[in-house]
């Protein structure tokens, strides 16, 4: 491989198409973080080749349908089983439809879209997050590969919520224990990477959560870090005062 075809992040598109779930099993990750575990015969083709895919989920809403991002935590096309986890804070039709459901329960999602594809040949990878990145934070640091270094760094509202992920990466992570979710979460983060001494060698930087807070440790990794734009991908998942805290991807900031 040669240098120039090193950390190349590309972009793919997937045939749109909807698919309606069975719930199988339903388990507490963490107090707030439930798990679902679906399946489907429309589960055989079901792609999603990036750890921060999002795909629409449908809930019944006063006779209505509303539409909300998540991550796929885990799929089987073989077995036909999709997993999703569900942050379980604030108020809306995702945190109350994933609290009430129970064997049998159904629900109907559509996509991914499409997929950004991130390499694994960096040679370190920094990852931060809130609640609602956890999803697709241990589904990148599972998939890792083994030896490489990797550092995350999550904000939860307390002990109780951390999380433990198998991995044959080099993992090293830091939990901030804040309390509910603030505007100072933020600072919260921005003092443990100002400790962060980054490996040898070319890193990727991941950013997810509250819009605000992501597109503030976005501008510090740049400017006051000189990380290169390039490789950091940042996404806003949800809004302060928005109707729904909800586990998967939003809108991407830009690179």
């Amino acid at each position: 491989m040669s240098t120039q075809d090193l950390h190349q992040i590309v972009r793919v598109r997937h045939e749109l198409r909807r698919r309606r779930l069975v719930v199988r099993g339903v388990e507490s990750v963490t107090p707030r973080m439930r798990r679902i575990h679906f399946a489907s015969p429309d589960l055989a083709d079901f792609h999603s080749p990036s750890p921060d895919d999002h795909i629409k989920l449908f809930f019944p809403q006063a006779g209505e349908q509303v539409m909300r991002d998540f991550t796929p935590r885990a799929y089987d096309n073989h077995g036909q089983t999709l997993t999703i986890d569900f942050a379980l804070h604030g108020s809306g039709p995702a945190t109350e439809w994933a609290a009430g459901a129970t064997v049998g329960s159904t629900l109907e999602i559509g996509g991914p879209k499409g997929s950004q594809l991130v390499p694994d040949d960096f040679d370190w990878y920094l990852l931060v997050g809130d609640e609602s990145a956890l999803p697709a934070l241990g589904r990148r640091v599972e998939l890792l590969r083994p030896g490489v270094p990797v550092t995350t760094v999550a904000v939860v509202a307390n002990a109780s919520e951390q999380q433990t992920f198998v991995t044959k990466a080099s993992w090293h992570p830091t939990w901030v224990v804040r309390g509910e979710p603030g505007p100072g979460d933020g600072a919260l983060l921005r003092r443990e990477l100002a400790k962060f001494t980054p490996p040898p060698g070319d890193g990727f930087v991941w950013l997810a959560g509250e819009a605000e807070w992501v597109r503030e440790l976005r501008t510090y990794v740049i400017e006051e870090r000189g990380h290169p734009a390039e490789w950091i991908k940042a996404a806003s998942y949800w809004h302060r005062n928005g109707d729904d805290g909800h586990a998967g991807p939003g809108r991407h900031l830009p690179a």
